[in-house]
């Protein structure tokens, strides 16, 4: 699945709206002069809300890249698949950068 790629200061929201940030960057490939993400890494998320029970806070993408690789390790991509902690619903990329795109 094409996409763009995610990196360092993109936009990505956990179905409640809290913000998700990557705990470890990879700094060999950049975009936009921003690291991008590879698969392994968490993700943080703050500010979710659910209306009932716990708050998203982690994520881990399990879909990224299948053709492009860092180290030997997808990336993230805007339409990837990632699955948040406890809650075990999705995080979405809503804004990335617009130039950079991998399969």
């Amino acid at each position: 699945m094409p996409g763009l790629l995610a990196h360092q200061g993109a936009v990505t929201l956990c179905v409640h709206a809290g913000q998700a940030r990557p705990a470890v960057l990879n700094p060999r490939v950049k975009v936009a002069g921003q690291a991008t993400v590879v698969l392994p890494a968490p993700w943080l998320i703050a500010g979710c809300a659910p209306p009932v029970g716990l708050p998203c806070a982690t994520a881990q993408w399990i879909t990224g890249t299948t053709r492009v690789r860092s180290g030997g390790v997808p990336l993230v991509i805007q339409g990837g698949t990632a699955v948040c902690a406890p809650t075990g619903g999705p995080l979405t990329v809503v804004a990335v950068q617009p130039r950079v795109g991998a399969i």
